[in-house]
């Protein structure tokens, strides 16, 4: 999960989404420095902190990882103005190593693969479109709640009539420079260790 800042775009707040909503049917209830926004049946989807550099050092602009620290910061800035929620946030990474244990076809789509990919703590079940997707490879996942650098959350779904839980990345939905054109998903070398989070 990450926080957004960007001063020179956007002004000193500090951006916490929690949920996507839809953005024309929201509600905004205000507590000091602090906007929180619900959906209409008043489920959170986020939080606005103004006069950010007041409680927070941001050296950065744009994507900010969230760790303990900024959560206990967090946390203090909600009781400094009056907002008795709790938070709680999951901290695990959401972009990992993981290992393709068995890839099969997909019963109602012949370009489609369904692959059982081990992330380390879980097996997940991930429907995949590239073509150079094979069993025993280790691959960059974005698991569930994983924000792309495009703005998409990556969410639980069904492919075809067959769930799917994470994403199987190439290396342009991850962003990287120099990202290879051709059509496929990232393939890693053995160096990596499966479960282990993927930086980039």
């Amino acid at each position: 999960m990450d926080v957004f800042y960007n001063y020179k775009g956007i002004g000193d707040v500090l951006i916490f989404p929690i949920h996507e909503g839809d953005r024309e049917h929201i509600k905004n209830e205000k507590h000091g420095d602090v906007v929180k926004i619900t959906d209409l049946e008043g489920n959170i989807t986020g939080y606005n902190i103004f006069n950010a550099s007041r409680y927070f050092t941001l050296d950065s602009a744009g994507k900010i990882p969230l760790n303990k620290e900024m959560v206990n910061k967090i946390k203090q800035v909600f009781e400094e103005n009056g907002v008795k929620d709790e938070l709680n946030v999951d901290l695990s990474p959401k972009f990992v190593v993981g290992y393709v244990k068995e890839k099969t076809g997909h019963e109602n789509a012949d370009k489609l693969s369904v692959c059982q990919v081990d992330v380390g703590e879980e097996l997940l079940q991930i429907v995949c479109g590239a073509p150079n997707v094979d069993q025993g490879q280790k691959v960059v996942v974005a698991k569930v709640g994983a924000m792309m650098p495009s703005g998409m959350k990556i969410k639980p779904t069904e492919l075809r009539g067959v769930p799917s839980n994470g994403m199987i990345c190439s290396q342009k939905e991850l962003g990287l420079p120099n990202a290879s054109k051709e059509k496929g998903i990232y393939v890693l070398d053995d160096t990596y260790q499966t479960g282990e989070p993927f930086e980039f």
